[in-house]
């Protein structure tokens, strides 16, 4: 019998994933609003994934990226999501499928800018997108292939080491 894999504080990582999960569904429904981080009355698309990740325990609760500007991606070429995430997450290898608790991150504009969590509902076999996204209004749950998401580049990453399952430290 196998043991489950764990995370660097021993936690199985099958365990992490739900909380991140469960941590991530009650932001459901709270108002996008640039820049914002309270649960039920703004957030958008990084200070979700930094309020969920810190909330389980996967980054410093101190974590804050901000000031960042509304619209730099349209004007800039400078990857300023990409190596934030890249400081608590790595990019899945080739050919590894995301799981639930990963991040999705698409191309809008001239960078990668913008993100969301892999969840999987009860009832559902596909891996869908829980993002704060601002033509929506608020934190919601869509398809990874959504119209607003189909045809930018994506790339996924993991707070957890995909060859031996141990979460990445920063």
């Amino acid at each position: 019998m196998s043991t489950p894999a764990r995370t660097a504080d021993n936690t199985p990582v099958a365990a992490q994933r739900a909380a991140i999960q469960a941590e991530a569904l009650r932001w459901l429904g709270t108002p996008y609003h640039h820049g914002a981080d309270v649960l039920g009355a703004g957030v958008d698309c990084l200070m979700l994934l930094v309020r969920v990740y810190a909330a389980v325990g996967l980054i410093p609760p101190h974590t804050d990226p901000r000031p960042y500007a509304h619209q730099w991606h349209l004007h800039h070429s400078d990857e300023l999501y990409l190596q934030g995430l890249e400081r608590f997450a790595r990019p899945l290898p080739a050919g590894a499928a995301p799981e639930v608790g990963d991040v999705a991150l698409w191309r809008f504009g001239r960078a990668f800018s913008h993100a969301g969590l892999l969840v999987r509902l009860p009832g559902q076999a596909e891996l869908q997108v829980l993002h704060a996204l601002k033509d929506a209004r608020e934190v919601t749950v869509q398809p990874l292939d959504s119209a607003h998401l189909a045809g930018r580049a994506c790339r996924f990453f993991s707070l957890f080491d995909p060859e031996s399952s141990a979460s990445h430290q920063p």
